[in-house]
């Protein structure tokens, strides 16, 4: 379970670090909120696989 976690805050991270600055550099609001929203959908993914029972 820990290792799942690690990964999965690994992987948000990684996420965020890539498209921060494009983000930044455009300057496009639109690209801003579909990212946001990507990484919402990430987020409820992530709970509801830590929430689930592993086989």
């Amino acid at each position: 379970m820990p290792l799942k976690i690690f990964s999965a805050v690994l992987a948000v991270a990684m996420m965020l670090a890539f498209l921060t600055p494009i983000v930044f550099k455009l300057k496009e609001i639109s690209l801003g909120v579909i990212i946001s929203i990507g990484l919402a959908m990430m987020m409820v993914d992530l709970w509801q696989s830590l929430q689930s029972k592993e086989d």
